[in-house]
């Protein structure tokens, strides 16, 4: 006969990759509202150009946009995309 054992809890709940996780872009001086908004479009699922000039706006006025909001693991990824782009990013932070 088989038994099951429960391992107690490292963390408390929101620890680890699971939750929610915010992609932030903040504002910065050498990418234009074109570039910005085209990165947005090309790697975040929902937003086309005219959403991306939107949020680019957004970023210009406040300092900065939470541009996704997911899993961390997508989360990871679409930060790397578009820091790989040249934007400018925060670090990810749990929502």
């Amino acid at each position: 006969m088989s038994q099951t054992i429960e391992k107690p809890r490292v963390g408390g709940p929101g620890t680890g990759t699971g939750g929610a996780w915010n992609v932030i872009v903040k504002n910065d001086d050498h990418n234009t509202f074109d570039g910005v908004a085209g990165a947005l479009s090309r790697h975040i699922p929902g937003i086309d150009r005219d959403r991306g000039y939107v949020i680019a706006e957004r970023i210009h006025r406040s300092g900065l946009a939470i541009v996704w909001t997911g899993h961390k693991e997508l989360a990871e990824h679409y930060w790397e995309l578009l820091r790989d782009e040249g934007l400018t990013m925060a670090p990810l932070e749990q929502s």
